[in-house]
């Protein structure tokens, strides 16, 4: 195997290619051992599959499987896989890598992982997606790519089905602790143990030749003690690192007087021992923030991650982390700021020896804290893009250097970099339910620092996770005026993408969420996107009756502003009812409503619509004197574009009632005006 050998097929990124696991730069990690499942692995490619010996072309792509325990290299042989079969050119189009399982060991949801791989490909979903969709768009991404795609740690075959290309170019190359069964034509090819001499390679590689040289027999032994896993050496290979006085018989020695862990299967009790070993040889300190890493959302960890955990400053985070790396215990990506992953193998571990030894109090406390910094770096994030002087800025200042960042270029790719660890996160905080109004603050502050840096188009499908983690915390804590936010939100995004019958029904849930909270505000908004749903769907009739609804709220309570607005959404659908008188009094009340606002220009828009409306009930001289009207209003406001458009308009109502000598002088207004106002 690898000298960077540990199994980290759980805690990974939900999207990461292969290449990315490596720092810019850095010298690809020797490979020791495993030729034998290499070539089993590539002969199985070109073996024929039941499709081929039925006489019919394969239909999917086919399905290669590293079945082992975590720990024995599964990851790191599929990335060697990887290597060899795209270093010819036989996938030139990528590799692509998703962790199918979470640190914790829950399975990843199906539409997590079809939505990464998508991310990946550069393919926007759709907020809101179902898995189904999300499939779909998977194959359609992959149908005409030669691609080779890494599914780590897979649960079962219902998992990896759906993610499966319908194109036999591609390969995928799964690792999982058994087999698949349920996806035709796959062999597993199962991992043991390290044979002898890769085993004592890879310890060599970390210790030095020298030291193994000494006394090779003792190696063997150590390697056998380890029952040839790549994870657990990599360990032992670690501590040996660090104590330069120490023997290799000596390690093999204190590893023997360790108990076997009855409670771990067999296959990963070797692990579990070596990792006990560098855990009792840690300062007290130390060994508390490694096993805190556990909390670490997604198995994603920075220095103020762990300082949050720890409570410890940043720079002794940082050092502890690097000792960390040279242990084997962590991962680093090696960037200017760099992210350290808890290896998959790992991950249970920790977790189980901070369940025994840390009090429930203290872990929830250490959570806490954590939460509490992401929030700091999230609003610091926010507020850098603000303008100098404002008193985000001015908050900005007061936050300690470490908290800060130089520049929004800065923020905007820390947050790319941790968007999974704060999205998982997120969830985290969420699903723990016992510090819900730390949660609350994590979401919003997250929701605001996407919109600001990517824009609420882009981040939609982020948002709409968010906005379904605060509808959770709202029901469960009876919290009716953020309920009604978080539903008017998700139904906004899911009219945006054409599911109107779903936005329609969650915007229905927010009105009586409203009407719960007492809140004006989320009724009023409720009651006029259920008429706009309405509308939407060609039910003028209810769309009607709910902008009236509306519209009496407003005028209770004397919005005029919004009195207007309304007046107008009424107008337009009286309009496509061919109800031309009540739309032409909602339009005129509509454009009353703007000017005792003082808004000529929405006046003139109110108007011009009235104008339209008089020209399809059949009374063009009306119609064309309030088109005058409207103009006047416009080239008042000093709206040039919108002068330059009722120009237009009245140039076309001026040729149907045959003039087209005023037609041409107002239409050459009309262009004259749209140029200025393009090049303006």
């Amino acid at each position: 195997m690898t000298d960077q050998a540990v199994d980290t097929s759980g805690p990974a990124e939900a999207a990461r290619t292969v290449t990315a696991d490596r720092p810019s730069g850095a010298t690809p990690p020797r490979f020791f051992g495993r030729e034998r499942e290499l070539k089993a692995l590539q002969a199985d490619i070109g073996r024929a599959g039941l499709d081929t010996l039925a006489g019919r072309k394969a239909a999917r792509a086919r399905v290669l499987l590293i079945a082992g325990r975590p720990g024995s290299g599964r990851s790191a042989l599929a990335a060697e896989l990887a290597r060899r079969l795209t270093e010819p050119g036989d996938h030139p189009d990528g590799v692509y890598r998703i962790a199918l399982t979470e640190p914790g060991g829950a399975r990843v949801p199906g539409e997590r992982a079809a939505r990464a791989l998508l991310d990946q490909l550069g393919v926007a979903a759709p907020p809101g997606a179902d898995e189904d969709e999300l499939s779909d768009m998977v194959r359609s991404a992959f149908a005409e790519r030669r691609a080779l795609i890494l599914l780590e740690d897979a649960v079962d075959a219902e998992q990896v089905d759906p993610l499966l290309p319908d194109n036999p170019d591609c390969l995928v190359v799964a690792t999982s602790t058994g087999p698949l069964t349920g996806i035709p034509g796959v062999r597993p090819c199962t991992l043991g143990g390290l044979e002898a001499g890769p085993a004592v390679q890879l310890l060599a590689r970390t210790v030095g030749q020298v030291r193994i040289t000494v006394d090779p027999r003792a190696a063997e032994t150590l390697a056998e003690e380890c029952g040839g896993q790549p994870a657990a050496l990599t360990l032992v290979a670690g501590w040996l690192a660090a104590r330069p006085g120490a023997s290799v018989a000596d390690v093999t020695k204190q590893l023997r007087d360790l108990p076997d862990d009855g409670e771990h299967p067999a296959g990963t009790r070797p692990s579990a021992r070596a990792f006990r070993l560098v855990h009792a040889s840690l300062p007290p300190a130390t060994a508390r923030m490694l096993r805190l890493l556990a909390l670490a959302p997604a198995g994603l960890a920075d220095a103020h991650t762990a300082s949050a955990l720890a409570g410890c400053s940043v720079s002794a985070a940082r050092t502890a982390l690097e000792d960390f790396v040279r242990f084997g215990l962590l991962r680093t990506n090696g960037a200017d700021r760099p992210q350290y992953e808890v290896p998959g193998c790992l991950a249970p571990l920790l977790r189980a020896l901070m369940d025994e030894l840390d009090r429930p109090a203290e872990i929830q406390l250490a959570r806490a804290r954590m939460l509490e910094r992401t929030v700091r770096q999230l609003q610091s994030c926010r507020a850098v893009t603000e303008p100098e002087g404002s008193p985000a800025r001015r908050r900005l200042a007061g936050l300690p250097r470490s908290l800060r960042f130089p520049h929004p270029e800065a923020a905007a790719e820390w947050l790319r970099t941790r968007q999974p660890a704060l999205l998982a996160s997120a969830r985290t905080a969420v699903r723990d339910g016992g510090l819900d109004t730390l949660a609350r603050r994590l979401v919003a502050a997250l929701v605001r620092a996407l919109a600001v840096h990517r824009g609420t188009e882009e981040a939609a499908p982020e948002l709409y996770g968010l906005h379904q983690l605060v509808l959770d915390v709202a029901d469960r804590r009876n919290l009716h005026r953020e309920k009604a936010a978080a539903l008017l939100n998700l139904a906004d995004l899911d009219a945006g993408t054409g599911r109107t019958e779903e936005a329609l029904a969650r915007y229905r849930a927010a009105l009586d969420a409203g009407r719960e909270a007492k809140d004006l505000y989320a009724t009023g908004r409720a009651m006029e996107s259920v008429a706009g749903a309405h509308a939407e769907l060609g039910d003028f009739s209810r769309a009607s009756d709910w902008y009236g609804r509306a519209l009496a709220q407003r005028l209770a309570h004397g919005e005029r502003a919004d009195a207007a607005r309304l007046y107008g959404r009424l107008g337009a659908v009286h309009t496509y009812q061919g109800r031309y008188g009540e739309a032409l009094r909602n339009w005129r009340a509509a454009a009353a409503g703007h000017r005792r606002l003082g808004d000529p220009a929405a006046q003139a828009r109110a108007l011009s619509e009235a104008a339209r409306v008089q020209e399809y009930a059949g009374r063009p001289q009306e119609s064309l004197r309030t088109c005058r009207e409207a103009v006047a209003l416009a080239r008042g406001a000093g709206d040039t574009r919108l002068h330059a458009a009722l120009e237009l308009r009245l140039a076309d109502t001026l040729d149907r009632l045959g003039d087209p000598a005023s037609a041409g002088l107002h239409r050459a207004t009309g262009e004259r005006l749209l140029r200025t106002a393009t090049t303006a």
